[in-house]
């Protein structure tokens, strides 16, 4: 085995699901996903196509007609962006995975700002680059920033690939429109590309942007700019059982990440693209639900929690978690399994995104049902007078 895999750690995450999946008595938030169901016209949509004998390759790019009404979809929240453009993913994960194959090689240097999702980290590592962080800081109320001089001064020429992810998992963490242009124009000078993950715009709260998404790099950008963002119907459209996610790149990048699919996937499943392609259609029905009750949940849990004696949290901009920490306990990956044990309470572990989230605890606020999260919080703070 490559030793790059050897070294890999399995996640912390799944490690503290493991410990309480099954179990009646445990109320999870530990996944970063709803437990809501895909909307019944999306999953109509591909059983109609299985039913219709569609089960058979499709072009490595995606469906035209998918690939169409994707950059219909980007074009309204983003300006004008070309279905040349664009290639479709079998999820999030393989959109970022793929990119990354096409821009580094072995001993690149790569700079990702953390905390964030455990894979955009692994895979540089997977792929031989050299990871250098940069990290996110909380201030006084619980609430992240960038130290945006550091991030610039860790870019420089020798920096072949900046992985970015706003709103952010999970800190909710959002990047500034100010704040892209600015990097946006550092990595011009330098030539490094960026890689910006940003599959949770749509879940954002602040309501000062004109397309009610989260400021994207797309807004800014030209076609050929040294720019790939990754996008997922994972979390808007509550599609992540799915796997179906897409990437825009300059133009002449599309057909060589066509290659690069062939090789990973050959193609994401053809009744999977029929659904997304009712999910983007009925997207004004779907989404704008999705996130105003995603609001409600973060507005119902976020003072819930900062009513607790000893634990601070604050309300994320982006994204569908709060991020907490608990006075006094340190070690988030041992809390997280106590809660499990103890509490009947399933949280993922801070130190699973980055060590210096260690300490800190992610709560998915994605609930159908508002009352799991009143009765999440009332089993913390019983757990919490019990071990005093």
């Amino acid at each position: 085995m490559r030793q790059a895999v050897l070294e890999l750690e399995e996640s912390k995450i799944r490690e503290v699901a493991n410990a309480g999946m099954g179990r009646a008595d445990v109320l999870p938030f530990w996944f970063g996903e709803s437990d809501e169901v895909t909307p019944e016209a999306v999953r109509a949509a591909g059983i109609a196509s299985l039913q219709a004998g569609e089960t058979f390759y499709s072009h490595n790019l995606g469906l035209p007609e998918l690939r169409a009404a994707v950059a219909a979809y980007a074009s309204r929240l983003h300006g004008e962006v070309a279905p040349e453009r664009l290639a479709i993913t079998s999820g999030g994960v393989n959109a970022l995975i793929v990119a990354m194959q096409a821009l580094i090689d072995a001993g690149d240097e790569v700079v990702a700002v953390t905390p964030v999702w455990p894979n955009l980290t692994a895979q540089p590592r997977i792929l031989g680059a050299r990871l250098r962080c940069v990290a996110l800081r909380p201030d006084a109320d619980g609430a992240w920033r960038l130290d945006l001089p550091a991030l610039l001064a860790a870019i420089t020429p020798r920096t072949r690939l900046l992985v970015l992810n706003s709103p952010n998992n999970p800190t909710g963490w959002t990047l500034t429109s100010a704040e892209q242009q600015a990097i946006l124009a550092h990595c011009r000078h330098t030539g490094t590309w960026i890689l910006s993950d940003e599959v949770y715009e749509r879940l954002y709260y602040r309501g000062d942007t004109a397309n009610g998404a989260a400021p994207s790099f797309l807004d800014i950008a030209a076609p050929d700019d040294r720019l790939v963002v990754v996008q997922s119907f994972s979390k808007s459209f509550l599609m992540t059982g799915w796997r179906l996610g897409w990437l825009v790149m300059p133009p002449a990048m599309t057909p060589q990440v066509g290659k690069l699919l062939e090789f990973n996937t050959s193609c994401a499943p053809v009744f999977v693209q029929r659904a997304a392609l009712v999910a983007l259609a009925q997207t004004e029905a779907i989404t704008p639900r999705i996130v105003a009750h995603l609001k409600d949940c973060r507005d119902t849990l976020v003072p819930l929690l900062q009513a607790v004696p000893g634990v601070q949290a604050s309300h994320a901009p982006g994204g569908m978690y709060a991020f907490l920490r608990i006075a006094g306990q340190a070690d988030s990956l041992h809390l997280a399994k106590r809660l499990v044990a103890e509490a009947g309470l399933g949280l993922a572990p801070g130190v699973a995104f980055a060590p210096e989230a260690e300490g800190w605890l992610r709560w998915c606020f994605a609930s159908k049902d508002k009352a799991r999260l009143v009765q999440g919080v009332q089993r913390l703070t019983r757990w919490l007078g019990d071990s005093a």
